[in-house]
């Protein structure tokens, strides 16, 4: 079991690399975007252009050297000939570990040490199936794994749409409460990767559900996601008109989704970005005068380029 948590400590330390390899690229693509200005910039601002490239190409240096030193690491790691260069290794490498790099060294040094009993009741562990919800399983995994944990948000955003696409998931609402309590979670990444799920959740109810009061119900916690990638879900429900039931005093009602909608547009209003000012300039020729009038409002409010989230009070 010592060689498999070696091995895993070996990912672990590459997957911190990787990490990091995102920024570099995200520099680079910075870097480019300004010389790209610098072409048709004049001489006042051809100067400012220049320390901003400066400063990148400075943070690119520190960053390569982070990448090797965690690259040199990984490959050490393997480099280890006996338990007790591996124990030393293992302890100056703890006190710089975070999150789930910290945990995989924690799990060498206890496996470096586990007598047999030790070891068999680990393994015994490992091998039993799982008692978590699958909620808490991708939580878990939010924690720990670490195609879930990149700067980019490019897998986190994956593995919520494949969540929320379980046959039943969206209408469980014990998997979804469990979601929503993890948006409070002080890790940073646990805490999106539960609001991204809570997302594409709410965008099922809200798009698909046919009982119209769930799923107003959906669009008002869509309205409070503080996440840019709630625009584009937003939008949707903005441009689908549907028809649903209400039940009123015991009677079912057939009846429009137009105050979900028009929640949806107010909320676009306000992140203001260009996407938003499509979809809301469109429903200038919606079939409900009341969204009309909104949309024809908010464009003579906000007649100029729409470039980023209102501040309060405006």
């Amino acid at each position: 079991m010592l060689a498999i948590g070696v091995r895993e400590l070996e990912e672990a330390l590459n997957g911190k690399a990787n990490k990091i390899q995102h920024d570099f690229v995200r520099l680079s693509e910075e870097l480019a975007d300004i010389n790209l200005k610098l072409i048709e910039a004049d001489a006042p601002e051809r100067e400012v252009l220049r320390r901003e490239l400066d400063s990148l190409r400075d943070q690119q240096k520190v960053l390569a050297e982070e990448i090797n030193i965690w690259r040199k690491r990984a490959r050490d790691v393997l480099q280890q000939r006996t338990k007790e260069r591996l124990r030393v290794f293992l302890q100056e490498l703890l006190p710089i570990a975070e999150g789930s790099l910290k945990t995989s060294v924690e799990r060498s040094l206890f496996l470096l040490d586990a007598s047999e009993e030790e070891l068999a009741a680990q393994l015994e562990k490992e091998q039993r199936p799982s008692d978590r919800t699958q909620a808490g399983r991708l939580i878990e995994r939010a924690r720990t794994a670490y195609d879930l944990r990149a700067s980019d948000s490019t897998e986190r955003i994956r593995a919520a749409v494949k969540f929320a696409n379980q046959s039943g998931m969206a209408q469980n609402d014990d998997a979804l409460l469990e979601i929503e309590e993890a948006i409070k979670d002080d890790d940073p990444l646990v805490s999106e990767m539960a609001t991204l799920v809570s997302m594409q959740i709410h965008r099922f109810r809200a798009l698909r559900v046919a009982d119209l009061s769930l799923a107003h119900a959906s669009v008002k916690k869509l309205v409070t996601i503080d996440h840019p990638n709630v625009v584009p879900v937003l939008i949707e429900v903005l441009e689908n008109p549907r028809t649903g039931f209400v039940i009123k005093d015991d009677k079912t009602e057939e009846v429009q989704n137009n105050r979900s909608r028009m929640l949806a547009l107010l909320r676009l209003v306000k992140w203001h970005t260009q996407g938003a000012k499509m979809a809301i300039q469109m429903r200038k020729f919606d079939q409900d005068k009341q969204l009309v009038d909104a949309a024809e409002r908010a464009l003579e409010l906000f007649p100029g380029e729409w470039s980023g989230p209102l501040e309060e009070g405006k």
